[in-house]
């Protein structure tokens, strides 16, 4: 059976997005388009365990590609963030589209921490001898969700990083008209697709780095 998969195309001259909007999380990059549609592709394996974890299978034996939107990139996307919002991310999410993006969140970050885990403080070296070890990742992936939330519109001082993400799945979970949270600037489901895409994005890294060869 076909997967219909809905993505939005975030393109700047030298880097591409593919973002499943549906699937908070699975977006994959590559210099071209077509780069990027196998990136995404690609990824497929290892995101359809997360999207189970989360209590949502997903087939992917068989993807058909829809792109509904296409957004300009811009340095940040040259730099390897998907950062622009579209308007599929405006859309309302009522009360059971809520909780299911909050779980592939958690699923998300679930599936970071369990790489963490099982890996050494010393990560395989880049081709230029460069990239962090495992604790200065999870020190960022840390600090970037603290920052997510303050853009939520979430106070994080005083709260350790477990605090905050129960606080930003509580956010997440609450139905919406697609309005910024917290009078913001992420809309619910942006700030879903950022946030699962941050750490599977740096979950993979350390897999990838892990592996030899």
């Amino acid at each position: 059976m076909t997967h219909r998969l809905r993505a939005a195309v975030e393109a700047a001259p030298k880097r591409t997005f593919l973002i499943a909007l549906d699937w908070p999380g699975w977006a994959r990059a590559g210099r071209t388009e077509e780069a990027a549609v196998d990136a995404l592709l690609a990824a497929a394996p290892r995101f359809a365990p997360v999207a189970e974890r989360a209590g949502y299978p997903i087939d992917v034996g068989e993807i058909e590609i829809d792109v509904s939107e296409r957004l300009p990139g811009d340095a940040n996307t040259e730099f390897g963030v998907p950062r622009q919002i579209g308007l599929s991310d405006a859309q309302p999410t009522d009360e059971r589209e809520a909780a299911r993006l909050a779980a592939l969140v958690r699923a998300s970050w679930d599936a970071f921490d369990e790489v963490v885990a099982a890996a050494p403080e010393e990560l395989r070296k880049g081709p230029r001898g460069g990239g962090r070890n495992r604790s200065k990742i999870v020190d960022h992936v840390d600090g970037a969700d603290a920052a997510y939330a303050s853009v939520m519109g979430i106070r994080t001082r005083g709260l350790d990083v477990t605090a905050i993400r129960m606080a930003m799945l509580d956010l997440l979970r609450v139905p919406s008209d697609g309005s910024p949270l917290g009078g913001k600037k992420w809309p619910v489901r942006y700030a879903a697709r950022r946030i699962a895409w941050h750490a599977l994005d740096h979950a993979w890294e350390i897999e990838d780095r892990t592996r030899p060869g």
